[in-house]
Formats: structure tokens, sequence, C-alpha cells
């Protein structure tokens, strides 16, 4: 058995979005005869519609090849990972699963933010780290320079780092050389009790939930009797298996594999990713380590726009929960929109990708309220609330102060764009922390920014100000106190809850202004006069009028008194009066995503 775990290897991909990461995986899948010449596609791993559309991976993916070197074959396992800093948690699972790491870079761009903060959560867990320059065969690459950071990032010697191309092959054969000679096998003890750590769950229609696990210790046999640690659950191992292209069901499993458990599990809140799974007869003392609850940063409402998919709605939440276990949801209702969601999402792109699922996955039309982040409220009588939704605030009288939570930005840019970075970051309220050059023209900047500021556009602006070169990570650090209010929107003098957001004061105004103007460009015009405010308590700080729709009545009256069309359009105005008081107004749904989008 053991002799057996010598020869495998497990090992995932880091790599900033955009630097080759799915074609590498495309090469080294070919190399080693995985896929069949019907399965050949490119990102062959990226297998959501959405992740070939965006060029993005969004989940992490496992896969298993089978590797002859001299003589000998190893089994390596490759667990693909993202790459965009709203899904550094599945970037955390699957490092937790794997002792070696692939570190690709770009020879054209060179190290960007993400990068950097991947690998030192690599780093952190020891795992053996094997740098790779891709994109050689691109006139624009520029092997010295970027080769020069890699040395100065992980301290390795120069002919360490491999030159390869995944579009053309070039380098292929060499890496998967080096992952061989160089990343250690999986440590484990096959006659130990059985410890499996969960990585991902996938939901099947047919055979219900699929767990997907890495085997720490102990064996793992069809037909088992298993439970999961934390919830307690006990199961029946039906089928247990590899991942290859398809599922590749085994007998039996030991230390060291990374494969898939069916054991008809319907309810989703039983497979917890990072939880172990132990025998019945013979359980293990304790929990792997190592897996943290994920911390939403972004909230915002989810409703359906049917009241009546309601439970739909939750059931089809619940499902994408599984495959994305940095989804978090509780139930709430709004007074404007019915019973709905309020979800938590790691970050704008997380969120923007979750209302895509849902709408292609599941056929659920959603309406989403204006993200915000959660606060801290401090009451006078020395109560804290946590709160993620404007409507949830206790009444201005009662409010010591709020504290808002706020971030270290690491932004990695050339450096005839630190100018603009520096406004930008200022603006949003950002205090300059520190400057590091790391070549000649690249620049770090740190700078630590309330997140409130960095839920709307920052990321867009940020991008279009650096023309597309500066890279993006950010930590949580603190809550700070802030100065808030919360900016209401009214409608004939009544309020819309979705559209309340908490916001800076030195702000308020500008935005309110915005949004009334914006507001009145989408709501359509009714027999009546709408009047569109923007209030910060009591006092309304903008207002715009959505004029009414007019039927010319004195259109029968041509010549003769004046009156008799005075008193037409008295009769009128009594009318339009009376109608205002019974008309309701319908919001349309691209005014709450307009809100988003407000520059």
């Amino acid at each position: 058995m053991r002799s057996a775990m010598k020869n495998i290897r497990n090992f995932c991909i880091i790599a900033h979005i955009d630097h080759g990461k799915s074609t590498l995986a495309d090469r080294l899948l070919e190399k080693t005869d995985t896929l069949s010449e019907r399965d050949r596609k490119d990102q062959v791993l990226d297998n959501m519609d959405l992740e070939r559309e965006r060029g993005i991976t969004i989940k992490s993916h496992a896969i298993q090849m089978n590797y002859l070197y001299r003589g000998n074959e190893y089994i390596l396992n490759l667990i693909d990972t993202p790459g965009h800093v709203d899904f550094s948690y599945e970037v955390s699972r699957s490092i937790a699963a794997c002792e070696g790491a692939l570190l690709v870079v770009d020879a054209t761009q060179g190290i960007q933010a993400q990068t950097i903060s991947n690998l030192y959560m690599a780093i952190d867990h020891d795992l053996e780290v094997i740098p790779v320059l891709n994109k050689m065969d691109m006139a624009s690459a520029m092997p010295d320079e970027v080769k020069d950071q890699i040395v100065d990032l992980i301290g390795c010697e120069r002919e360490d780092i491999i030159e390869a191309s995944a579009r053309n092959g070039m380098g292929v054969d060499e890496i998967l050389e080096r992952i061989v000679i160089s990343i250690p096998p999986p440590e484990g003890d096959p006659e130990a009790p059985l410890q499996a750590l969960i990585f991902d769950s996938v939901f099947n229609s047919f055979r219900g939930i699929i767990a997907y696990f890495k085997i720490v210790n102990g064996t793992l046999r069809k037909g088992d009797m298993v439970k999961f640690f934390n919830t307690d659950k006990q199961y029946e191992a039906d089928e247990i298996g590899v991942l290859k292209i398809r599922q590749d069901p085994r007998d039996s499993m030991s230390a060291g594999y990374v494969g898939y458990i069916i054991s008809g599990i319907k309810e989703s809140r039983e497979v917890k990713v990072g939880d172990t799974i132990t025998h019945l007869e013979r359980p293990c003392e304790k929990e792997i380590a190592g897996f943290e609850n994920v911390k939403p940063m972004v909230f915002a409402g989810l409703y359906p726009v049917d009241a009546d998919d309601y439970e739909d709605l939750r059931s089809s939440m619940e499902k994408l929960q599984l495959n994305d276990a940095s989804l978090s949801f509780i139930p709430e209702s709004s007074a404007a929109l019915g019973f709905g969601f309020r979800c938590g999402f790691l970050g704008l792109l997380h969120m923007e990708i979750i209302q895509e699922r849902l709408d292609r996955e599941f056929d659920m039309d959603v309406i989403t309220t204006v993200p915000n982040v959660s606060y801290n409220v401090y009451t006078t009588s020395g109560d804290m609330t946590e709160v993620h939704n404007p409507s949830g605030l206790p009444a201005v009288t009662s409010i010591d102060r709020i504290e808002e939570p706020y971030i270290i930005a690491q932004i990695i840019s050339k450096s005839e764009y630190v100018g603009n970075i520096m406004t930008l970051c200022i603006d949003k309220r950002g205090a300059f922390k520190n400057q590091v050059y790391l070549t000649s023209d690249r620049v770090e900047i740190t700078f630590e920014l309330p997140l409130a500021e960095i839920v709307f556009d920052f990321y867009d602006k940020l991008k279009s100000l650096s023309r597309g070169y500066a890279s993006f990570d950010y930590h949580h650090s603190s809550y700070k106190k802030a100065d808030l209010v919360r900016l209401d929107i009214l409608l004939n003098g009544e309020m819309v809850d979705a559209l309340s957001t908490l916001i800076y004061r030195g702000h308020s105004y500008d935005f309110g202004r915005r949004m009334c103007v914006k507001l009145k460009e989408l709501i359509p015009r009714q027999q009546f006069d709408i009047a569109i405010q923007a209030a910060i308590g009591a006092k309304i700080i903008a207002r715009e009028t959505v004029k009414a729709v007019r039927k010319d009545v004195t259109a029968k009256c041509y010549g003769g008194d004046i009156t008799r069309k005075r008193k037409l359009l008295e009769k009128q105005k009594k009318g339009k009066k009376r109608m205002r008081q019974v008309g309701n107004v319908e919001i349309p749904q691209q005014a709450f995503l307009a809100v988003l989008k407000m520059d």
C-alpha cells in the first residue's frame, strides 16, 4: 500500500487571471493521454459556459492523470484553482488538499497581486513551489525581467524556472518531470483510522450530492459505513472512485488518493466543505485542521421576480451553495419586494456570477438590491449589533456610533499610472500606507480603504485608469468609526426600502441627486405626476418629477370662452389627484441595477 503512495503527486496551479492556467492544464492532460480525441476542446476543465465566455475559472476542478517516468507509472492529481481575488476561498481549499503547486507567471505581464497572495497561502501550507514562465512564444515576452521578479519573490535559482508556452506545448514535458521529482508524495498511513478531507461537492439530480475528498489517512472501501465528523450524519459509501474526465469507480482507495463518494445524500446542509469523513466503526480522533469558515464581504438582497417562486429560489440557492461553499444566505422580507434572501458574497464579481448561474442553471429570475457591507452599530445603551441592511438600522436617536470595515489593498501597477491610482484611492477615502518599487517600472502601492467604497465600481475604475495594467488584492484589517447616514428614496412620499443605502455623509448629497436623475429616466410615465425624492431622515436633499401623461381634454373647445377650457382642465386635475392616491408606481428591474452602475 505504502509503495503505491510514493507514486502519487497532488498539485495545484496558482496563477493570476489570463496567465494561461487552463490552457496549461489542457496540455498536461493531452501529454498524459487523459483526454481522448473526442473530449478535446480548449479549457477542458472550465466546464461551465460562464467560465468559457468570461475566460475565468470560477470553480476548482480535480482530475487524475497517469504519467510514465523512467519505467514507473505515477498518478498525478491536478486540483485546478480560480485566479480572481473574489474566489480566494476556492483556492484555500485546493491548497489544503495538495503537496505542491505550479506557480504560473505570464512572461508578457510579470507577477500580479493575486498571484502573490495565493502564493503566500501555498507557502503557509508548506507546499513545494515550481515556478513556470508561460507565454514564452509571444513577441512581447520579457523573460529576463520576469525571472528577476520570480527570484525576488520566492528566492529560487534562475535555472529552476521552467520556460514554457501552454499554447504550443513547449516545456510541458519538463513540467511533468519536475512534478514527479520535486513534489513530495502525500504522507499518511493506509492502516490508520480513516481521515478524508472534503474539498468540494456537486449536486447531481439523479444521484444526490457527490462529495470530492482527499484521503489523508486510512483506507476507504466501497460499501463501508462512514460518518461526517461535523454533522455526525451516517452514510453507506454506495460508490467511490477517482476523477478522470468522467467519474471512474474503484473498489477501494487508500491514503494519498483524491476521489469522489456517492452515498445518496439529499440534503445540501449535510455536506460541509472542509468536513472530515471517517469510518463509523473505527473513527479518527480529531478532524483535519486548516479549514476556516468563509467570511462574506458584500451583502445584497436577492428576491424572486414572482413572489410564488420563493421556495424554488430557496432550493436553487441550496444547490448552488453545494457547488460554491462561499455563498451564505438567510431569509428576509422587504415591503417593496416581498420575501427573499439576504446573501453574503466574497465580492462583486462573485455576486454577478451567482446571479448569472441562478438564471442559467436554475432558470430563476431575481431582483438584486443595492449591495452593501456589514457595519457594527453601537447603541447608546452599549449594545453592539451587526447591520447588513439599511432597514435594520436602529433609530437615529439611539445610535452612539457606527463602525465600518476597512481593508488593506495592495495594488501593483506600472509606475506611470501611480498618480492616477493615488487620486482614485484618496477620492475613495483611502489612507496611503506604503509604496515599494518591485522593478524600475513596476510599483506596489498599499492603501487602507473603507470596504464600502470598493463595493461599487472601484475595480472597474482601477482597470480603466491603468489601461488594464493594475492588479489588485485586499484583505480585511479592522473596523473604524464612520460618519454614515441612511439615504432613502421616496416615490410619491412612500419609501422604497430596496433602494435605501448607508452612505458616507460627504458623498450623500451628490449620490442622492444622481440617483433621482437616474430613476427619472427609468420610471415609465403614468397618468399622474410622480415625485422622486432622496431623503436623509426627514430632510429632502434632492427631487425630480416624472411628468404625467396628459390627454388634451380641451381639443374639442376651439374658440369660445377661456373659462370653459379652465373648467375642463380643473376637472382633469381633480381626476389626476384622485388617481394619484390609488395608483401605485411600478419600479422596473433596471432601476435597481442602474443604482449599481451609477457612473
